[in-house]
This record gives structure tokens, sequence and C-alpha cells, in this order.
């Protein structure tokens, strides 16, 4: 069962129709406002039915304040008043959060049996009361507004393991290459490189990708952490027994002359036997141009330089050692050995130029990985393809992918509370589309079904090889 997050969730059910049991199963315990938790807390427990107007005066807080920060608030009473539903559905719209109500459809024998094993039964003659209140609200609930009414049955309110993706459901050809964008590699660089590699290879993980750049960028971390050269270190990692692809994500034309990266990549495809690749782009961050002392034109020229470079990195890496001449380039002789056949990937947000020079020279672009950019993106490259005169499937669609992913909601929660810094929580967590392994597997099925082919996926949270391992599952398409 799928259901928006964040959002409002509201149970509706008689006592022992299974909603406490249902949430727990589902939601952290922070998410879940419970009428008798908090006659608990107002009261002396949760049967203290004298602590019934502070508990809800709690709750009324509790519900405003987590919706008005756009966290999921899952509300466990009976759900039975309409003018409350209807205050926490108008908190939610005002909030931008989906509203969803959670029927309980819980045969009322197995209501009265559950209630009368508590310690405490409500009596018979008030859970009749429920119950025939419980058969009425479905109607209220249909006229209501509600972005989603769900109905659950017995069965499914008993706690039940994470599905896995169906077989029927799994994206075929997508592949998962770890982009590692930090290195927190201590006293020992070459031996954690190693170890993130060959945790990336036995993980199933496609291929690695380095970020380049000079100086580590604000997104990633401070600027005195270390960032290493790529293709140094891509040929440290090119010397391990793996199978996996070797590149860049991606290589600013601006920090070399094109002749000079068609060397490195060419090297690097001879080295692994052919695993090399190339992500380039444009270029972006001045302050690490000025602090090298290399020039940084205005985007136009840069532009002009990443289709100019493309061109060059092609006739180098071509067969023979004929001259290139063309509108953009001009080489007298292409003598460039070892050679290699290296896929271009092009990096980089611009969608009238830097899509076009995709479209035109490109093996591959690149985008965010959220859906609604993907579905924009992936139709003005169509049209570029189409302008040019090519076919896009002969362009392949990947996506950057910064996730934030643990082992189960609440550990997620817990890496989303350590890495937001000052971003409102559920912000960051949207940003960095957090879950678990199996909402990410679900998420990358649904980008498969946009023709994505490859996830550049860079861990905002990556320490080490165990890491890796733990992500697996989310490589095993193939």
């Amino acid at each position: 069962m799928w259901l928006p997050d964040p959002a409002l969730v509201v149970l509706v059910g008689a006592s022992g129709s299974g909603k406490s049991t249902w949430a727990r199963a589902r939601f952290r315990a922070a998410e879940i406002v419970s009428s008798d938790e908090l006659r608990g807390i107002a009261g002396s427990g949760p049967n203290d039915l004298d602590a019934s107007a502070d508990a809800f005066a709690l709750l009324e807080r509790i519900v405003d304040a987590r919706l008005g920060r756009r966290l999921t608030t899952v509300v466990d009473t009976l759900g039975f008043d309409p003018a409350l539903r209807a205050r926490w559905r108008e908190v939610a719209r005002a909030a931008g959060l989906p509203a969803v109500a959670v029927v309980m459809a819980t045969a009322p024998v197995v209501c009265k049996r559950r209630n009368s094993d508590r310690d405490r039964p409500v009596p018979a003659p008030v859970l009749a009361g429920q119950l025939k209140r419980a058969a009425q609200v479905a109607a209220e609930l249909a006229a209501e507004g509600w972005d989603s009414v769900v109905e659950v049955t017995s069965a499914e309110a008993v706690p039940e393991a994470p599905a896995a993706v169906a077989p029927e459901s799994r994206p075929t050809g997508l592949e998962v290459v770890l982009q590692v964008s930090r290195f927190p590699w201590g006293e020992d660089p070459a031996g954690w490189l190693r170890g993130i590699a060959m945790a990336a290879d036995d993980a199933g993980f496609a291929g690695i990708a380095l970020m380049d750049h000079l100086i580590q960028i604000p997104q990633v971390g401070r600027a005195w952490e270390p960032i290493p050269e790529p293709w140094v270190t891509l040929g440290l990692l090119a010397g391990l027994d793996t199978r996996l692809k070797l590149g860049t994500l991606v290589s600013p034309v601006t920090f070399r002359p094109p002749g000079i990266t068609a060397k490195a990549v060419a090297t690097l495809s001879a080295l692994s036997g052919g695993r090399a690749f190339l992500g380039i782009g444009a270029g972006w961050w001045e302050r690490e141009h000025q602090a090298f002392g290399l020039p940084f034109p205005p985007a136009a020229e840069r532009l002009d330089a990443l289709a100019a470079a493309i061109e060059t990195i092609r006739a180098l890496t071509a067969k023979g050692t004929k001259p290139y001449a063309s509108a953009r380039v001009s080489l007298p002789e292409t003598t460039c050995y070892p050679r290699g056949d290296v896929p271009i990937i092009v990096g980089g947000g611009g969608e009238r130029r830097t899509l076009r020079i995709a479209a035109e020279l490109a093996d591959g672009c690149n985008f965010p990985s959220d859906l609604a950019t993907v579905d924009r993106k992936v139709e003005i490259l169509r049209r570029h393809c189409a302008d040019v005169g090519r076919d896009p499937a002969e362009v392949t669609v990947t996506v950057l992918d910064l996730p934030v992913i643990g082992e189960d909601r609440d550990d997620t929660w817990a890496r989303v509370e350590k890495l937001r810094g000052r971003t409102p929580a559920a912000t960051f967590a949207a940003r960095h589309h957090a879950g678990t392994v199996d909402d990410h597997r679900a998420r990358y099925a649904e980008l498969a079904e946009r023709g994505v082919r490859t996830v550049f996926l860079s861990l905002p949270d990556l320490s080490g090889a165990e890491d890796v391992s733990r992500l697996a599952a989310l490589c095993q398409w193939r």
C-alpha cells in the first residue's frame, strides 16, 4: 500500500479495529499522534477518560505544529468527528500536504474479540455505538474532499514485512553507478578508496564516478576537506580486480584542454580494459577557477568550449591519424595513442544549449533525479534530437541521485536529522528522497519507466565501505 509522504493521515475506526497496530507497523512513533497515548501523558494512563479534554487539546497543538513543519502526521483517534476531520484537512491544505483518510474495515466480531482481550476493555454498549458510527463514516469521507480514502482490511492491519519490488515492475537495463563526492579517508587514502571500490563491486554497482572539483563544494562539505584529482584516482581504481566502469561526473571543460582530457580518458580505457567513460560539462563554480589561476569565461563561451571539447575528444579517440576540421575545431592530425571509444555524458542544467549539445554530440545526458524534472527534460531532449535529426534513443538518459537511505523509517529520519543542518527536516527529506532501500527501488522503477538507464547515486553520508555494502539491494536489477 502506497501513501504520500509527507502527508496528513487520519485513522478512522472503532476500538479494536487495529488502527494503532497498523500505524506502528508503518510509521515512526514520533509521527503518530495518539489520543490514548496523550491521555497517559496528561492523565494517569491511556484509559483515563477524565484526561480526555486535556489530551485532545495537546493532540490539536501537536498536529498543528507537525503539519506546519510539513511533517508526516498520523492522527490515531476514532476519527468519527467530521468537524475535527475538516479542521485537520484545512491545516494540511494550508501546509501544502495531501490529506489521507485510512478506514479500518475490520469485521465487528474481530473488534469485539480484540476488545474483550484487553486489560481495560471498552464497555460493550460504547463499542456497539462505535461500530454503528463506523458504518456511517465511509459515506461521509467520500464527500469530504480527501486526497485519498484508503480502506484497510483485518489482514492488512497485521504488521507485514516490507514488500520487495514485484518482478514484473523491475526495470530492465537500469544500472546504478556510485558517484563519490566526499572522501573522508583519514590516514589511509588509498586504502579507503580500495575499500569503497571493492564494496561497490561486491554490492553490484555498475561503476564508480568521481566528482571533478579543485576545492570541495559547499553542497557536499567544507573547503578544507579532501577532493582528489579524479584521473589520478581513477588510475588507482583501474588497477583493482573489479568489473566497475570508471569515469567522472562531471569534468569541467575549463579545467583541462580537451586534448589532455582525451589522452587521460583514453589511457584509463586502455588500463581498465575498456571500462572508462567521461562525464563532461561547462563548469559552474568561479571560486575554484580563481583559486587555481584558471580563466572562467562567461557561460556562453563555456558552452561553446563544451561543444568544441566533445568534438576534439571524439576526433582524437577515433581511428586513424588524419586531420580533423569542422566549424568548431581544427586539428592538423589526430595522433592519440592509446585509443579508446569512450562514452561521453553531458551534465548540466541548461535546457536550451546544454541539452542541445547533448542531443547533437554526446552519448548521454545527466539530469537531477526528481520525476518532474526528468519528465520535462526528456521531452526537451527529444525536441532537440528532432531538430538535429538524431534518434533520441541514441542519447542515454542518466540521473544524479542524492538520496538519504536508511535501514528503516526510524534510521532514515535519524540520518535526515544528522545531515539537514539548518534546513527544515521535511524540506531536506523531500530534496533527498529520504526513505528505505525498498522506497528507492520503487522510485528507480519509476525512473526506468521514463527511460532512465543509469542512476548515478551519491550518498550525502558516505563514510566507508559499509555504507556502500548496505545498498546491494538497490543494484540488483540486472
